[in-house]
């Protein structure tokens, strides 16, 4: 593993979060599993967790996430958080990472990112933890995981790609650079503005937009994009729902 820019990215984000903290760890279970733990203790202050190795990394849905040492970037941002509205979180995060990445990096409601041929570059999972009495901002988990190296397909329903098919000197530490100051301004600004003011840039790289879907529960249709809350609109035999569980899985139907 090469070295990571632990200093630089403090200096960028600490003006936006004061007291905030970098740390990379070896191995760990998961860095969302660890900063959730931190929470439930009390621990709440703004930090951005990488692990070079995760033992039982998780993406959306229990789906375990595995990778060798330096094939992919694998952290988590935790901080004290407190929107009038959580709804379109992920969203406003792959917005983010997505522009930090690539013009090619595409946006799979509602926490992955694809390129443009449907492939998985990355993927989201949020989680939240109570941080004391009803007055007090949750503790936001914001668990991010980027293919930076090729990965074999087995097992996936998804082929994978990775950030080396785009450039051959990505590596982790330059990416995680590129990526973590504006993750931070986003979510900032998320807290204060919601998501309506992402849902242009979200719709700009929108992968679903005008295909053909297929929901988990088999419900068929095409997709419309999405609400202003974030949840996605699909329209079906039965009229436009709007799709607002992360519970749901959506793919683009078979042609």
């Amino acid at each position: 593993m090469g070295a990571w820019p632990v200093d630089a990215i403090r200096e960028a984000v600490a003006p936006l979060l004061p007291g905030f903290a970098v740390e990379v760890l070896a191995e760990i279970d998961s860095s969302n599993t660890e900063l959730m733990r931190r929470a439930r203790a009390g621990r709440t202050g703004p930090v951005l967790l990488v692990a070079e190795q995760q033992t039982a990394g998780r993406g959306r849905l229990g789906r375990a996430w595995q990778s060798a040492p330096g094939d992919s970037l694998m952290f988590s941002l935790g901080l004290p958080l407190a929107p009038a509205d959580w709804s379109g979180l992920s969203l406003a995060v792959g917005v983010s990472v997505a522009e930090s990445l690539h013009p090619r990096a595409r946006l799979k409601w509602p926490n992955d990112l694809w390129l443009d041929d449907d492939r998985k570059l990355a993927g989201i999972l949020i989680e939240t933890a109570s941080s004391g009495g009803a007055a007090t901002p949750r503790y936001a988990v914001i668990g991010v995981g980027i293919n930076i190296a090729p990965r074999p397909a087995l097992g996936l329903s998804t082929p994978p790609a990775c950030l080396q098919d785009l450039d051959l000197q990505a590596e982790a530490g330059s990416t995680l650079l590129r990526v973590a100051e504006p993750l931070v301004r986003t979510v900032l600004a998320f807290q204060d503005y919601g998501f309506a003011p992402f849902r242009a840039r979200f719709a700009a790289r929108d992968v679903l937009l005008d295909r053909p879907v297929k929901l988990s529960d088999g419900t068929a249709g095409t997709a419309h994009g999405v609400a202003e809350d974030g949840s996605l609109l699909v329209h079906t035999a039965a009229g436009m729902q709007a799709i607002s569980s992360s519970e749901v899985s959506v793919r683009p139907a078979a042609p």
